[in-house]
């Protein structure tokens, strides 16, 4: 088995500001090509974030110094074992390997990975929603008016200027269904209590993710569950299926990001863990391409909401898989018919 790893530079349609992390024009993930001798080849992306310092660099250090003769195409489980045993990996090169071998696997297979993971994939079915980043009340105008199309909305919030943004994109929007991110931004338990009890007034927000920092003690958490007018999930408080237990107790739902848990295998076992614990079910996503975007897309049957538009948000996508008009899911003009169902973007002339 051969490894090669590239970093792509991903350019931002608009800056990109979340409560978390300063604004930004790009962002860099690594794809990466795994060849077996036969000349099968899986591929998968690593969206590192530096909300878990993990960086593009990091990722790409760590797998030069991978033996990818220990990968195996037709023993992912073995694999993945294997790779859990080295010191240091990072989430996001964990992330790249694993969507690589598993798009191997169902190609050797012969099916898309849903159909590999006996989840299937129902066409217009699934609806992502479209995410507007922290600016100013024009800007977000005029975001949420170019987002037209998109039937539900995810407004980033945790900012001076939150009840502004809100306003701004109800004066363009004024009953579409919102879903609000906080990304750890209120920094008390009365603070968020505050901010929840105005959204819950508007009648059209669903939920409001990640109200608190992750190291928010639990008795806080449990305090604010209680007091809750709006449904509320975890995202930087959920990695992996070790954090359902406490999530279950302190959140309503989960936000599942298979560059968090470590690639689509480990995002399985996250969701349906989550779903036997009773929580409700979303599948996220970083700044992405299609590649990564495609294989979350994979597991949509098991979330109960989608925001997987991470490519919607770059200008220089170099693949095409999945797509997500007026923000439904669809594989019908899928350049593949196994695997993740992904191809590289054709140039276009005129």
């Amino acid at each position: 088995m051969q490894l090669h790893v590239r970093p792509i530079d991903l350019h931002l349609a608009n800056p990109w500001k979340i409560a978390s992390s300063q604004g930004s024009s790009t962002h860099t993930v690594v794809i990466f090509e795994l060849t077996d001798p036969d000349g099968t080849q899986g591929m998968g992306e690593a969206a590192p974030a530096s909300t878990y310092n993990e960086t593009a660099r990091g990722v790409m250090q760590f797998c030069r110094g991978l033996d990818a003769s220990r990968l195996s195409f037709d023993d992912v489980p073995a694999a993945m074992a294997w790779l859990e045993s080295l010191p240091g990996i990072p989430s996001a090169a964990r992330c790249g390997l694993n969507i690589a071998l598993v798009d191997g696997a169902a190609k050797r297979a012969g099916q898309p990975i849903c159909d590999l993971l006996k989840l299937g994939f129902r066409e217009n079915a699934h609806v992502t929603s479209f995410s507007i980043g922290i600016d100013t009340p024009e800007i977000v105008r005029q975001k949420v008016s170019a987002a037209a199309d998109y039937p539900v909305l995810k407004l980033k919030v945790g900012d001076s200027r939150d009840q502004e943004n809100f306003a701004a994109l109800r004066s363009v929007a004024p009953a579409k269904p919102v879903r609000v991110d906080a990304n750890e931004g209120w920094r008390t338990r009365e603070e968020a209590l505050r901010a929840l009890e105005l959204l819950a007034r508007d009648g059209h927000v669903q939920f409001v993710e990640q109200p608190m920092p992750r190291d928010t003690n639990r008795k806080d958490l449990l305090w604010l569950k209680k007091r809750s007018p709006l449904p509320l999930y975890a995202d930087e408080a959920c990695h992996n299926v070790g954090d359902i237990p406490h999530c279950a107790e302190c959140y309503h739902g989960v936000n599942v990001k298979l560059v968090k848990t470590g690639g689509i295998s480990m995002a399985y076992e996250t969701l349906q863990a989550a779903r036997q614990a009773g929580l409700k079910t979303m599948i996220g996503c970083m700044v992405e391409t299609s590649l990564l975007i495609s294989a979350a897309a994979h597991l949509a049957e098991l979330a109960d909401h989608l925001d997987i538009d991470g490519n919607l948000l770059i200008t220089n996508d170099p693949f095409v898989g999945v797509t997500a008009k007026r923000g439904i899911l669809s594989f019908a003009d899928a350049p593949a018919n196994t695997g993740l169902r992904v191809g590289p973007r054709r140039e276009e002339h005129g």
